[in-house]
């Protein structure tokens, strides 16, 4: 055991601490997940001080070789195993991708593979009249910043609402976002570390992906089915890779449309206090939902369970409006990172958001929208079984349908033939974490019976038509 006099004199002793880990845990046969000496062993066999020895382990939880748990401890990363420390995608080239195309103010293109409805399914009327209410009543509502947690009168009717899906939570435990990707954002920068390892539904929402690959998250794919995660193949994976941190999105999945199930839940949150992980459940559909069905921020009361919703994109993508509920404690540290990073989320969107709530426009709108996405729902499962398409699952609401032609091997192939009809689709891969290319790709259901999509979905290799 060596001791601060054994040390070389021109080595810090943090250096050789670092390298005593290095060499001696990570690099020489300690696995992926393998837990790593505790602070007190390693200042005792070291002889080295306390804050020697915590600096050594900040240090590799920064090169990514390390992660910690509070409470836990510190263990060895999965991609110190494969030493490729340069592997996962950091730069905006490899993040990003040919999706941001849907974003393209080109009105001449049919966004069918976009995530948002169409401009003329916007209700203007009722919208406009709150916007009119908002700057006749209220200058700092156009003007000032939005307070810490953001507006009062808003997570107080966000309260109500959660209360309504069986979700009890207390006004100060609702942090206002500027949207749901926000909201997300927020949460990988608090909650992971370079080098942590994180369960994310495949395929899942391509945004998430990308934050969590500029973070340097260890990703890990959890197949989604039907009914929710593969609670089978969830259950080794947690085993194999002791995640910290689970995201879900419980109701018409992005980009499957589907939703979990109340025995997947329960199995789901059994799992997630046996191992304990943490849960974030991104609920940003729940407007579109007629029947609430079963929330896991509902079953765990939001102890492990982190909520995250939006009005984005039931409202507008102009004012964007989402929300984070969870412990105090959590929120706290989250308003931290809000007001750090963005000093506040709109508070013109959330006054008018709030008008909106309070006079029932927004649920009348609500109501509306519903039933015509369940129309163009049930009429785009008809023309995608009439062309021959397989369906992942028939979803009982929502936006999205995923779907794959059975003559047509790469998604990639299908954007291209989609492009040249003058139709913006996004392809597979890009909801897929290990990006590879697959047959399957989103259909938003709002524009599917545009005659062009109609032509495209009848025939979709033919260049021609």
């Amino acid at each position: 055991m060596p001791h601060d006099a054994d040390l070389p004199v021109s080595r810090p002793q943090t250096t050789y601490v670092v390298e005593h880990l290095r060499t001696g845990f990570i690099e020489n046969g300690a696995g992926a997940g393998s837990r790593l000496p505790s602070i007190r062993r390693l200042t005792r066999e070291l002889a080295v001080g306390r804050n020697t020895v915590i600096e050594a382990y900040e240090h590799l939880v920064a090169e990514g070789l390390v992660h910690s748990r509070p409470g836990a401890g510190f263990f060895v990363a999965e991609r110190a195993r494969s030493g490729q420390e340069d592997t996962i995608p950091v730069s905006l080239a490899d993040v990003t991708s040919e999706n941001w195309r849907l974003f393209e103010q080109d009105d001449t293109r049919l966004k069918l593979g976009c995530g948002w409805l169409p401009d003329d399914w916007r209700e203007i009327d009722d919208l406009a009249h709150a916007i009119r209410s908002v700057t006749r009543q209220s200058r700092a509502g156009v003007f000032d910043y939005s307070p810490p947690l953001g507006t009062p009168a808003l997570r107080t009717l966000i309260q109500q609402r959660l209360r309504r899906l069986g979700i009890e939570t207390h006004a100060n435990q609702i942090l206002l976002t500027g949207g749901g990707s926000h909201a997300l954002d927020l949460l990988v920068r608090l909650l992971i570390r370079p080098g942590d390892t994180v369960l994310v539904e495949s395929p899942g929402y391509y945004n998430l992906l990308g934050l969590l690959r500029l973070q340097r998250a260890n990703i890990i794919a959890v197949p989604r089915r039907a009914d929710g995660p593969d609670i089978e193949r969830l259950e080794a994976l947690l085993l194999e890779h002791r995640p910290s941190l689970m995201f879900i999105n419980s109701v018409f999945q992005n980009p499957t449309g589907t939703s979990l199930s109340a025995p997947i839940a329960h199995r789901l949150l059994r799992l997630a206090e046996r191992h304990d992980v943490r849960i974030i459940e991104d609920d940003i559909y729940a407007d579109f939902q007629n029947t609430p069905s079963v929330r896991l921020s509902e079953l765990d009361g939001l102890d492990r369970v982190i909520y995250v919703g939006s009005f984005s994109k039931s409202l507008s993508c102009s004012l964007r409006v989402g929300f984070i509920s969870g412990q105090p404690e959590l929120i706290r540290r989250l308003v931290d990172v809000k007001m750090l990073t963005s000093i506040s989320a709109p508070h013109f969107a959330e006054q008018v958001l709030a008008t909106m709530l309070q006079n029932g426009s927004y649920r009348r709108m609500m109501e509306r929208l519903r039933v015509r996405l369940a129309r163009q729902m049930s009429a785009t499962l008809a023309l995608l079984r009439k062309a021959g398409w397989q369906i992942f699952d028939a979803p009982a609401g929502g936006l999205f349908v995923w779907t794959r032609h059975p003559d047509i091997e790469s998604s990639q192939r299908l954007v291209a033939h989609a492009a040249t009809r003058g139709i913006a689709l996004s392809p597979g891969r890009v909801f897929l974490p290990e990006a590879r290319d697959t047959p399957w790709l989103r259909i938003n259901v709002a524009y599917a019976t545009d005659a062009r999509a109609r032509r495209f979905l009848a025939d979709p290799a033919n260049d021609r038509a």
